[in-house]
C-alpha cells in the first residue's frame, strides 16, 4: 500500500504509487538518494529499499514489492539532474547492479564536508549535528530491511536518510560557491561515476586478500590463481568470499602448496566439507600455479625504503602540510597521508598531493619546500613556513 501520514515518509510499495512518485520528483533539479541493502549471506548487496528525497519530499520505495524500478531509475539516470548521496559509494555499487551503468553527475556530502571543515570521513549523523543541529535516532542502524511488514519507526529511520540530506545539500552547495571550493571536488566527484570503481575482475582479487603482504615469488602467483577462483565461485553462487574459503585459508595455501589430499587437509581452517567438495579442484589449481614462469609472477608493490635523511625530510613536509590544513581548514588526511609524502621524498609525482585542488592548497607549498624556497623556523613557540632559505 503507498501510504503517508503528518508524521510518516510516503511509503511506495506499488507500480502505479511509484508513477505517481515519479511524476512529483519530474520538476526537481536534483535529488537526494539512499539505499538500505543486506549482504551478509550474499556476494551482490541485496537491495531492499530505495529512498528518494526532494526539499518537499521524502519517500520510501520498496524495490521488492514493485520489481520493476525503470520508471525511477530513469529519473536518477537523468544527466541534467545531480544525485545527492553521503559516502556515495555502497549506493552507487548498488544503481551499477542494478542497471549496468552508473549514473551522473554525483554529489557526495561526505566529501564536500572535508573541504569545509568538518573533519575526514564524516558519518551522516554527525553532518546532520553539525549543519542542522538534529540528532538523529540510530536504533535501526542494524535492522534486517529485507523483511516485511517495515515498522514505521524504520521507515520514518530510513526516511530521515534523504529527508535532511535534502536540506544539508543546499547549504554545502552555497558555502562551497561562497568559498571557491566547488570546483576542488569535480574529479573527486567524478570518480565516482567510474564503472571501474566498482568493478571487482577475478584476476585482482589477490590483492585484497589479507596476508597477502607476506608471500613472495611463486605463493603470489599461487595466491593469485586461488583468489580468482574464489572470486568466481563466489560471484556464481552469490555467496561471501569468505563462505567460500576465509582469507588466512588462501594465503596458507598458497604458503604450503600442498600437494595431495593428504597435506590439503592439513591446511588450518580448511573445512572437511570444502576438501571434499573442492579439493581436486584447488590441488589442480595450486599445482598449475605453482608452475607459472617467473616473469609472470604477480608483484606487490614495493614497500618503500627511506634513508634516516629522508625521514626527516617527511617530518618536515608533514609540518608544512599540517600548517596548509589548518590554514584552509581541511584535515590532514584529506590532503594526503604519510605515505604520500613518503612517496614524493623517493621521487615519485604520482601523488594526488601534488595535483588539482589539493596542489593548490598543499602540494605547491610542499614542493616549494623541497626546491629550498621555505624555511621552517620556529616563532613564539609556533613552527611557522617562511620564503626564504636559511
Amino acid at each position: 500500500m503507498d501510504s503517508t501520514g503528518d508524521d510518516q515518509p510516503l511509503f511506495v510499495d506499488s507500480p502505479q504509487g511509484l508513477a505517481a512518485l515519479c511524476e512529483r520528483l519530474a520538476p526537481a533539479p536534483w535529488l537526494a538518494l539512499d539505499t538500505e541493502f543486506m549482504r551478509e549471506r550474499t556476494y551482490q548487496p541485496q537491495l531492499c529499499l530505495l529512498q528518494v528525497g526532494t526539499p518537499e519530499i521524502a519517500a520510501c520505495v520498496d524495490p521488492l514489492a514493485i520489481g520493476d524500478l525503470g520508471p525511477l531509475l530513469d529519473q536518477i539516470y537523468d544527466p541534467q539532474r545531480v544525485k545527492v548521496l553521503h559516502a556515495a559509494r555502497q549506493d552507487l555499487e548498488i544503481l551499477y547492479l542494478l542497471r549496468g551503468e552508473l549514473p551522473g553527475p554525483v554529489f557526495d556530502t561526505q566529501i564536500a564536508a572535508t573541504v569545509l571543515g568538518h573533519g575526514d570521513q564524516i558519518g551522516y549523523g554527525t553532518l546532520v549535528q553539525n549543519v542542522l543541529g538534529i540528532q538523529l535516532d540510530k536504533s535501526h542502524a542494524r535492522a534486517d530491511w529485507s523483511r516485511r511488514p517495515l515498522e514505521p519507526a524504520q521507515l520514518r529511520y530510513a526516511a530521515d536518510d534523504v529527508r535532511y540530506l535534502a536540506q544539508i545539500y543546499p547549504r554545502l552547495h552555497a558555502q562551497l560557491v561562497e568559498e571557491g571550493r566547488l570546483e576542488w571536488l569535480s574529479e573527486d566527484f567524478a570518480a565516482l561515476s567510474r564503472a571501474q570503481t566498482y568493478t571487482n575482475p577475478p584476476e585482482e582479487a589477490w590483492r585484497r586478500v589479507s596476508g597477502a603482504n607476506r608471500l613472495r615469488g611463486v605463493q603470489l602467483a599461487i595466491l593469485q590463481a586461488l583468489a580468482a577462483w574464489r572470486e568466481e565461485r563466489a560471484q556464481a553462487l552469490d555467496k561471501p568470499r569468505k563462505w567460500i574459503l576465509k582469507d588466512d585459508v588462501l594465503a596458507d595455501l598458497a604458503r604450503h602448496a600442498p600437494a595431495d589430499l593428504k597435506h590439503l587437509e592439513r591446511i588450518r581452517g580448511l573445512d572437511e566439507g570444502t576438501a571434499r567438495r573442492s579439493g581436486g579442484d584447488l590441488l589442480a589449481i595450486i599445482r598449475q600455479a605453482g608452475e607459472t614462469p617467473k616473469a609472470q609472477w604477480p608483484e606487490l608493490a614495493p614497500r618503500l625504503r627511506l634513508a634516516p635523511g629522508q625521514e626527516a625530510v617527511v617530518d618536515a613536509m608533514m609540518a608544512v602540510l599540517r600548517q596548509c590544513a589548518e590554514r584552509h581548514r581541511v584535515s590532514v588526511p584529506t590532503l594526503a597521508a604519510r605515505r604520500d609524502l613518503e612517496a614524493i621524498a623517493a621521487g615519485r609525482r604520482d601523488v594526488p598531493l601534488l595535483h588539482g585542488w589539493r596542489a593548490a592548497l598543499a602540494g605547491q607549498a610542499i614542493d616549494a619546500l623541497l626546491a629550498g624556497e621555505t624555511t621552517l623556523r620556529v616563532r613564539d613557540g609556533q613552527l611557522v613556513a617562511e620564503p626564504g632559505a636559511s
